[in-house]
């Protein structure tokens, strides 16, 4: 899903600007004190080809800046020479390059990259899922998060009449993936004239739009992005290219344009598109899986193993987005940026802002990727329904029936006209058909009807939704979110209500949250 072209006339330090602090500012973990490079953390790659490896290439540099750790084959070891691709190693280096000057987002990660092969009538969404599968069950099963730079046209879907409505087989392997192997699928969001736009139908992952400069800094979508409601004119052929109802398709923004990258024989390339947005974000996950690593080891206060929850990821990654610039008070909870759409317009001037039953902006989600207010967003620490909860923090909790609800109550009165910025997220059950856990060719999935679950921003001394200050209501999506201005001073809590679920068992979920104390 690229537009690769090499582009001349870019600044020299792409890369370097897009992880730093003009883009989604991860330089700064990298850096002391925090040191995160993504050591020893497991992140997944599946591509129609692959990166090169020394050893098995002759292509291959001795020494290269882009070190993955083990290369395949869909479900077997990589051949020799075959399958190697500029794109999959401009997208690799974007995670794991150790060049000093054009250093990726998470240079010590452990890469895994698997090539499906050319698509033919004989290779498609079968074998890319049983790629994606071979995938996440390296490293002992240990993979935290997984990057698709690309995707499947809705023509070549063998369903009749097919849609995007998050039943093709490929989008029902990664919501069953992302539940059964415990890792966060990163997707590429649509671009161009579009027409590669499966898996984008996914509940379980992110999709991803790319951001280019302007006066140096990442603060505008690119108009090469395919939105949620693409125009019909954008899409050749009968298809339209955009989700069955109301449901968005574009979660996070992250930069993606004229981005200096390392093809297969370690020489540079600059590129754009949504295949190289889409890392930025893969390789963030890393870097937080090893800080949430480094608590649990070191025996944190309110810390589990459930950060390693693909949903605690999505919603803090999510949560912790840039909209609209901190004015330097922390009203705007310190975001670095305001984000402008295609037509340079910002979140507040959204349907989404404006609109209780619509939590994410067609075109932005919920903004720009931010990973240092990520890392804040995480460090905030785990907290259960029913805790006194600080100014930002996240939880990871299950709801059993229709109509049950959990509060989480803030322990100090919020600051009138300050923000709040609150992200619900939960899992579509997919099933697979088989007589064992393995995904093999010719099989398929059988998805669950998705729980409705509903979020409420209500003052601490009422049980009333009726008397909410604000709610996110969709009954499309498997995610809710608010950002909005707290009205005055005073207590506030937080609500989420299962409205409807047809689940025998409890519907886990994940909440992140970020408000501003009047202390």
């Amino acid at each position: 899903m690229s537009l690769s072209a090499l582009i001349a006339g870019v600044p020299a330090l792409a890369l370097s600007s897009s992880v730093g602090s003009d883009g989604i500012d991860a330089r700064r973990l990298q850096a002391a004190p925090y040191n995160l490079t993504g050591r020893k953390i497991a992140i997944g790659q599946v591509e129609i080809g692959r990166p090169s490896q020394f050893g098995i290439d002759k292509i291959a540099v001795e020494n290269s800046t882009v070190r993955v750790a083990r290369v395949f084959e869909l479900d077997g070891p990589a051949i020799a020479d075959e399958s190697i691709d500029g794109h999959a190693a401009n997208v690799a280096s974007v995670m794991i390059s150790q060049d000093k000057t054009f250093k990726g987002v998470a240079p010590n990660a452990v890469l895994y990259s698997d090539a499906i092969g050319t698509l033919t009538e004989f290779i498609g969404q079968n074998e890319e899922c049983l790629a994606s599968q071979h995938i996440a069950l390296q490293n002992s099963g240990d993979v935290r998060a997984m990057n698709f730079s690309f995707g499947e046209p809705l023509g070549r879907d063998p369903r009749p009449r097919a849609s995007l409505d998050g039943n093709a087989l490929l989008t029902q392997c990664i919501d069953w993936s992302s539940r059964v192997h415990k890792l966060l699928y990163v997707v590429a969001g649509n671009q161009g004239r579009g027409g590669i736009p499966i898996p984008t139908d996914n509940f379980n992952g992110i999709n991803v739009a790319y951001s280019r400069r302007m006066n140096g800094r990442f603060v505008r979508l690119d108009r090469a992005n395919l939105t949620s409601e693409p125009p019909a004119s954008a899409t050749p052929g009968p298809e339209v290219e955009s989700n069955v109802g109301a449901r968005r398709s574009i979660n996070l923004v992250a930069p993606g344009r004229d981005i200096e990258m390392f093809d297969p024989d370690g020489q540079r390339n600059v590129s754009s598109g949504t295949s190289f947005a889409a890392p930025h974000v893969v390789a963030t996950i890393a870097l937080l899986q090893e800080f949430g690593d480094r608590q649990f080891r070191a025996g944190a206060p309110r810390w589990s193993l459930d950060y390693r929850e693909p949903l605690v990821m999505k919603s803090v990654l999510l949560n912790a987005a840039d909209k609209i610039q901190d004015p330097g008070d922390g009203s705007l909870l310190g975001m670095s940026r305001t984000l402008l759409d295609e037509g340079g317009k910002d979140w507040l001037q959204s349907d989404a802002y404006s609109s209780q039953n619509i939590p994410l902006h067609t075109e932005l989600g919920t903004g720009h990727l931010n990973a240092f207010r990520a890392y804040e967003q995480l460090e905030g620490g785990q907290w259960q329904p029913g805790d006194a909860i600080p100014e930002k923090g996240w939880s990871y909790s299950s709801l059993a029936t229709a109509g049950s609800a959990e509060d989480y109550i803030f322990e100090q009165p919020l600051k009138g006209g300050s923000y709040l910025n609150a992200t619900l997220s939960w899992e579509r059950i997919v099933e697979l058909n088989s007589t064992d856990e393995y995904f093999d060719v010719g099989e398929s999935f059988r998805g669950q009807p998705i729980s409705n679950l509903d979020l409420y921003l209500l003052p601490a001394d009422t049980d009333d939704i009726n008397n909410s200050v604000w709610s996110s209501v969709s009954t499309e999506d498997s995610l809710e979110h608010i950002f909005i201005p707290i009205p005055e001073t005073g207590r506030y809590k937080l609500r989420v209500i299962q409205k409807q679920t047809t689940l025998q068992e409890a519907q886990p979920y994940s909440l992140a949250w970020w408000a501003q104390t009047a202390d």
